[in-house]
């Protein structure tokens, strides 16, 4: 196990998780997952634990297996109740190269925030703030100022809006339905 105290100027990790309690008394940890796929929790790897104090361990995930909404995992060095309950509100972190490639077209949404967004017209709307999941498709929240005054746009995930996203230049083009 290793430790230290804080996650600052890690770009190279991504959150996957939050530890919402203990299960059973041998240490294992009820997990809501971030992620779409078991696979980041993979058995044998290291997973960073940062705790609400601010620090941060290193440990080993033992076994990871679906449970309802979310996921159990058991970590080295927590073998019991209290240990796993001490670890609840810590959020999991592993690091970018781990994730699964992606499709052409498709992006993670940690890449996707920040990104200026400006419509055809070269226009700007705003930062992409925020991916809201929906069961068609994601709904970008756009944060930005029209006339001085702070707006918010939603705007539909879908190819007919989403003209372009470049990940380098920090830049999203699209091209909203009529009202938006």
């Amino acid at each position: 196990m290793k430790s230290s105290s804080s996650l600052n100027g890690r770009d190279d990790l991504v959150l996957v998780g939050r530890v919402v309690g203990a299960h059973g008394i041998r240490g294992s940890l009820k997990v809501h997952s971030y992620a779409e796929s078991l696979s980041v929790y993979e058995a044998g790897k290291e997973i960073l634990v940062s705790h609400p104090d601010g620090s941060v361990r290193t440990l080993t995930v033992q076994w990871v297996q679906s449970y309802g909404r979310g996921l159990l995992m058991t970590l080295e060095a927590v073998t019991d109740r209290d240990q796993a309950e001490s670890l609840a509100g810590s959020e999991l972190f592993v690091g970018k190269s781990r994730l699964p490639a992606l499709e052409e077209d498709t992006y993670y949404w940690f890449d996707l925030v920040g990104l200026s967004v400006y419509n055809t017209t070269g226009t700007l709307l705003g930062r992409l703030e925020e991916v809201i999941p929906t069961p068609g498709n994601d709904i970008y929240v756009v944060k930005g100022k029209q006339n001085g005054q702070p707006k918010e746009l939603l705007i539909p995930a879908t190819g007919d809006v989403v003209v372009k996203v470049d990940l380098e230049g920090r830049t999203m083009i699209v091209d909203p339905p009529e009202g938006l």
